[in-house]
C-alpha cells in the first residue's frame, strides 16, 4: 500500500480527529500521548517520512536483546538495584507507565512497574526440583523473599544527556509488595476484612484520568490457591504452587482485583465492582461527562472480556460490570438485581463480583482464548484486544479481536467484534501479548511464548524462536504488515511498551530471562550481562531514528 501526498496530509487529518476520540492523558496500557494535532506539512518532509527504512529482523535464539536497524537500548534498573536506602527493586518486572512531575517536562516523572512473580532459584535460593512437596518446604524466611520481590515499584527517573537514570533516594521512590496493606473500595468485607495483605501476580495495567497508576492481578492462584464451588455450592480450597497458604491467613478472595496505588505517597485500593479473575489488564476511558469506562480481559483458557461503565464521575466503584457476547455483539451485565440466574446461584452483588467467572458464563458469555492486553486506537476508537492462544482448543498461535462498539460510544451495550489480526507463520508472530499505539498509531506489540515450549523441537513454534517486539506501521509502503523490531534474550518475555511523553522513549521490560534455568551455576540466559552472570529482570528504554521517524513529531515540528 503506497501513500501519496494527499493521502498523507488526509491521514493527519484523520489523526487530528482522534483526538476528539481520545482523552489527553490516553487511559490505556500503552498509550501517553494524543496523535499529532493538525501541522503544516512540507514536501522535503513527507519525503522523510515516506522513506522510512523499517528493517524485519530474522527470527533469532541469541541470548540478547537484539534491536532493528535505527533502535539502541541502555539498562534503567533491574533486579536487586538500590531505589532507595530502604528497598530494592523486585523481581519479574511487566508492565510499566510513566508520569511526568511536571507536564511542561517529558524527561522527569515517575515510572510505575509491575512485578508479577518470582523464581524462587533465584530469589530465595529454593530449588523446587529437590522436592516431592515444595510448597510445604519454603521457610517462612524465603516466603518472605518472594513477598518482597511481588508487587510494584514507583522510581522517580530522569533523561539526562539521552539516558534514562533512576533518582536514588527520591521520595516518591517505595515499593508495594505482597505484604503492603491495601483497602478494599467496597462498602462489605470479604472474607472479614476491608483491608487486605499486599498485592501479587502483578501483570499489565494503566493511568487513571486522575493520574493514579492501575495494576491488576492476574494468577494469583499460584500463590494463594483458589476457592473452587461444586454444583451443591460447596466450596473447596484448591492449593497453590508456591504454599504461601500455609504461611499467612490470607485467603484466595483477597485477590484477583484492578489495584489502584496514589503515585504521591503509595497508598493502594482494590476496585471490587471491577470484579475478580486473572485480570491481564484494565484499560480506562473518560467519557465527557467524567464517568469511566474500564476494559479489562480475564487471561486464561476460555474465560471472557468485560466492560465496567460508571454511574458517577470519576468512580471504579459505583456502576455496572458486563461481559462480552462476541457472538451476538452485547454486553451482558453482571447485575444480581436484574439477572434471574445470578440470584438463583449467589447470595448477593458481592458473591457475583467475587465469583465473576461463573457468573459470566450463567448469562451466557463467550468464552475466548485468553483475553489479554487491551488498547484503544487513538485515530478510530476502536478496541483491540490480544487473544494469546488457546491449545486445547488447537489455537496454538492466537490473534488480536477488534471490538467497535456501536456509534463509536465506549458506552454502549451493542458491538460489532472481528479478527484483525491472526497468528501464525503468514503474519509472522505468535501469541500476542502487550499493546501499544504510538503518536502516529502505528501498533507496537509483543509476544508470549511459553519459556517451556520456546524453541522445542517438539512445539508448533519453532519457526518463531524468541518472543519478540513488533510493530504494525498505519502508514507508507509497509502499512498493516506486522514487522519484527526486537528481539528479546533466552526464556525472556518482552512485556509493558509505554511511550515517553514526548514519543522519543519507548519503555519496555525484559521479563524472565534465563526462565528455564534448573542450575544457578548454568543459567540459560546470562542478560544483562552482570559480573555475577546471574540473568535479572531488567527494564530498558528503547530509543532511536527509528522511533522518532515513526512517531514522526521531530520533523513535523521542525518543518
Amino acid at each position: 500500500m503506497k501513500y501519496d501526498r494527499r493521502k498523507f496530509i488526509e491521514f493527519l487529518g484523520k489523526a487530528s480527529l482522534g483526538t476528539l476520540i481520545i482523552p489527553p492523558f490516553l487511559v490505556s496500557c500503552g498509550n501517553t500521548t494524543t496523535p499529532i494535532k493538525n501541522k503544516q506539512i512540507t514536501d522535503e518532509t513527507f519525503k522523510r517520512l515516506k522513506n522510512i527504512a523499517l528493517e524485519n529482523l530474522a527470527p533469532t535464539t541469541k541470548d540478547d536483546l537484539v534491536l532493528t536497524k535505527g533502535l539502541n537500548y541502555h539498562t534503567i534498573i533491574k533486579w536487586g538495584d538500590s531505589i532507595s536506602d530502604n528497598d530494592t527493586f523486585g523481581f519479574n518486572n511487566d508492565f510499566t507507565c510513566f508520569i511526568p512531575l511536571d507536564k511542561n517536562n517529558p524527561k522527569d516523572g515517575l515510572l510505575w512497574v509491575n512485578h508479577e512473580s518470582v523464581n524462587s532459584l533465584f530469589v530465595c535460593d529454593f530449588d523446587e526440583n529437590k522436592y516431592d512437596n515444595p510448597e510445604k518446604q519454603r521457610t517462612k524466611k524465603q516466603v518472605d523473599l518472594e513477598l518482597y520481590n511481588v508487587g510494584g515499584s514507583i522510581i522517580r527517573i530522569t533523561e539526562i544527556n539521552g539516558r534514562w537514570q533512576v533518582v536514588h533516594n527520591d521520595p516518591h521512590n517505595r515499593r508495594i509488595t505482597g505484604k503492603t496493606p491495601i483497602k478494599l473500595n467496597w462498602d462489605t468485607t470479604i472474607k472479614g476484612e476491608s483491608t487486605v495483605m499486599g498485592t501479587n501476580s502483578n501483570c499489565s495495567g494503566g493511568i487513571t484520568p486522575w493520574n493514579t497508576f492501575i495494576s491488576c492481578e492476574e494468577n494469583y492462584d499460584g500463590f494463594w490457591g483458589e476457592t473452587r464451588y461444586d454444583e451443591n455450592n460447596t466450596a473447596t480450597h484448591i492449593p497453590s504452587d508456591h504454599g504461601w497458604e500455609h504461611f499467612y491467613n490470607a485467603p484466595p478472595e483477597h485477590y484477583g482485583w484492578v489495584v489502584e496505588i496514589n503515585p504521591k505517597d503509595g497508598t493502594a485500593q482494590k476496585h471490587v465492582a471491577l470484579g475478580r479473575f486473572s485480570h491481564e489488564c484494565c484499560t480506562l476511558y473518560e467519557l465527557a461527562d467524567q464517568r469511566v469506562v474500564a476494559y479489562s480481559g480475564d487471561d486464561s483458557n476460555d474465560e471472557h472480556l468485560y466492560k465496567f461503565i460508571s454511574s458517577k464521575p470519576n468512580s471504579l466503584k459505583e456502576g455496572t460490570l458486563y461481559v462480552a457476547d462476541t457472538i451476538n455483539g452485547k454486553w451482558l451485565p453482571l447485575d444480581w438485581e436484574t439477572q434471574p440466574a445470578l440470584k438463583d446461584k449467589f447470595k448477593d452483588q458481592t458473591e457475583v463480583l467475587i465469583r465473576a467467572r461463573e457468573a459470566s458464563k450463567l448469562v451466557g458469555a463467550t468464552p475466548l482464548n485468553r483475553p489479554e492486553d487491551i488498547e484503544i486506537d487513538p485515530i478510530t476508537g476502536h478496541i483491540f484486544i490480544t487473544l494469546t492462544n488457546n491449545k486445547p482448543k488447537n489455537d496454538y498461535n492466537g490473534s488480536i479481536l477488534k471490538i467497535e462498539e456501536t456509534n463509536g460510544a465506549f458506552d454502549a451495550l451493542t458491538f460489532k467484534a472481528s479478527i484483525y489480526k491472526a497468528g501464525g507463520e503468514e503474519n509472522g508472530f505468535s501469541c500476542p501479548d502487550n499493546l501499544a499505539f504510538d503518536m502516529a498509531g502505528n501498533l507496537w506489540m509483543t509476544s508470549d511464548i511459553s519459556s517451556s515450549a520456546m524453541n522445542k523441537p517438539d512445539k508448533p513454534y519453532m519457526p518463531f524462536k524468541n518472543n519478540s517486539l513488533f510493530v504494525i506501521p498505519r502508514y507508507g509502503e509497509d502499512a498493516g504488515k506486522v514487522i519484527r523490531v526486537a528481539s528479546a534474550p533466552t526464556d525472556a518475555e518482552l512485556t509493558g511498551p509505554w511511550f515517553s511523553p514526548d514519543g522519543k522513549t519507548l519503555f519496555l521490560s525484559v521479563q524472565h530471562p534465563g526462565d528455564e534455568t534448573k542450575d544457578i551455576k548454568n543459567p540459560t540466559s546470562k542478560f544483562p550481562f552482570d559480573a555475577d552472570g546471574i540473568p535479572k529482570p531488567t527494564v530498558v528504554a528503547i530509543q532511536g531514528d527509528l522511533i522518532e521517524k515513526m512517531n514522526f513529531l521531530k520533523q513535523i515540528e521542525s518543518s
